[in-house]
């Protein structure tokens, strides 16, 4: 048992620092520790990029509206923080999502997995590929495997694997959501590993992922039951749950919060750290979890190569705009969840979910609700123009592809400034380079977060319990080398979806 206090601090109160406070609160609780545990969040509310907004009935998503069902992070934290009974699947009867093509709306072909397809004869028979891209797409079926395993744009690799015109008209839009990226920039290795272990399992990235989807139908009968036959999950009140029964359970763990307060400065004083707070105000810890954009995070971590990486990680601005209608204004027959636009199609939204169709929980009855996409890399034009500009175009994209005209109820305009980081190629050396160097300058200092290996919320919830269990171990001479075999583990299969 240990009886001498321990402190800790997490800087940033989005999902990861609260899990990360979480995590080492517990950890040290139970390893004996009296656990003296601070959570410093900049700005005067929790969650990050987390926003729900309930409004008249709706449900509104400001920030991310779910995650990957079969990610166990998320569902795991929602165990223990007793909200399984809040999970709630997508609507079983919109299942179908559109592709935008020379102005028309095709439906996906039956079988496609992240725009990989796995059934091959609804694949043939779509309008969204030529011929000419269909054979193309088949001769992956053929190709030998690259010789070695190293990294590579995931652009690069889907064409080598499947040509370039499924990329463009199938795969790109639908990843474009998850990174809001251009594949030729972004690290295949660091986004979708699993495409690349793939090839070299089976040579074939199409074979690969049918031998996948079979898995993955098993490994879902131990999901909870609104998992099982849904791809996506959320809570039944918004994600804002999830933050709302965190910091619940932190302040009775004894957990301290503080809000509207900034950390301008850490450095290391003996064995220990201060963190410097505007207005002059600071605190010592034993151990510092910074979970910001890596772009905050590098100016608190002073000047050296490794640092000057983590400052060169992209990050994209992209907007979300919701609009609510009366069902008899809208007068659309929604027979699906949304649809992708790919960049080719020149519109100013890059994407549309029938929010209200696609989660029943989100509007009552007799209203619709949609929620359009605007912004990706290399289309960041809109962050001049004014809400009224941005909703002007957005709706002017509604009218022409949905042929909805109608004056809306309302509409909630939302700017996610510098909020999609894009990992480069050689991204997983880069972190493993700067943690090495973190781990001989500044032991019991962690970083973490959505810029390092996964942007989706149980990514970060992975990766704030990993930080949480490396730190706590090392503050109470548990450290097994366990929790860095799983921060490893983490770092090779981070952002399998």
């Amino acid at each position: 048992m240990m009886n001498e206090a321990r402190k800790v601090i997490v800087v940033g109160g989005g999902i990861t620092g609260l899990t990360a406070a979480y995590y080492v609160n517990k950890r040290l609780k139970e390893a004996g520790c009296t656990a003296d545990v601070t959570l410093v969040e900049g700005a005067e509310k929790l969650g990050g990029r987390i926003h729900t907004m309930r409004k008249e009935g709706f449900v509104i998503e400001k920030g991310p509206d779910s995650f990957l069902a079969r990610k166990l992070p998320i569902i795991e934290l929602s165990r223990e923080l007793g909200l399984e009974g809040e999970l709630t699947g997508t609507n079983p009867e919109a299942k179908k999502t559109y592709i935008l093509r020379d102005g028309t709306l095709h439906p996906m072909p039956a079988g496609l997995v992240l725009g990989i397809p796995t059934d091959i004869e609804p694949f043939m028979r779509t309008g969204l590929v030529s011929a000419k891209g269909k054979a193309r797409a088949m001769m992956d079926l053929v190709l030998p495997k690259k010789e070695d395993d190293s990294d590579e744009s995931l652009g690069h690799f889907l064409h080598r694997r499947l040509g370039k015109e499924v990329l463009d008209q199938i795969v790109e839009p639908l990843l474009a959501g998850i990174y809001a990226g251009d594949t030729y920039a972004l690290s295949l290795q660091s986004t979708f590993p699993q495409f690349g272990e793939m090839e070299q399992q089976y040579r074939s990235l199409i074979y690969g992922m049918i031998s996948n989807r079979k898995k993955s139908q098993q490994e879902a009968l131990n999901l909870p039951a609104p998992g099982r036959n849904s791809t996506f999950l959320t809570y039944k009140n918004g994600l804002q749950t999830l933050v709302e029964r965190l910091e619940e359970v932190l302040r009775e763990g004894g957990v301290t919060i503080r809000t509207g307060t900034k950390v301008t400065e850490l450095r290391k004083e003996g064995d220990r750290y201060e963190v410097g707070y505007e207005g002059g105000q600071g605190e010592t810890a034993d151990s510092v979890i910074l979970t910001l954009p890596t772009y905050h995070s590098a100016e608190l971590l002073g000047d050296h190569p490794a640092v000057d990486k983590l400052k060169a990680i992209n990050y994209v601005s992209v907007a979300n705009v919701v609009i609510a209608y009366r069902e008899e204004d809208a007068n659309v027959k929604f027979d699906g969840s949304g649809f992708l636009i790919p960049r080719s199609e020149g519109r100013s939204i890059t994407a549309c979910t029938w929010t209200s169709t696609k989660w029943l929980h989100t509007a009552p009855e007799g209203h619709v609700l949609l929620r359009c996409y605007v912004g990706r890399s290399g289309e960041e034009d809109w962050v001049h123009l004014t809400d009224e500009e941005i909703v002007a175009k957005v709706r002017k994209d509604v009218a022409e592809l949905m042929g909805i005209t109608a004056e809306p109820l309302f509409y909630e305009v939302t700017r996610l400034y510098r909020s999609m980081p894009q990992y480069p190629v050689g991204h997983l050396d880069h972190v493993r380079e700067l943690r090495s160097n973190l781990a001989e300058r500044m032991p019991g200092v962690y970083v973490t977060g959505a810029g390092f290996h996964g942007v989706g919320l149980p990514d970060c919830i992975r990766q704030g319990r990993e930080a949480a269990f490396e730190a706590a171990d090392r503050l109470t001479g548990a450290a097994d080398g366990s929790a860095a075999k799983a921060s490893a583990e983490g770092t090779k299969t981070a952002a399998k979806v």
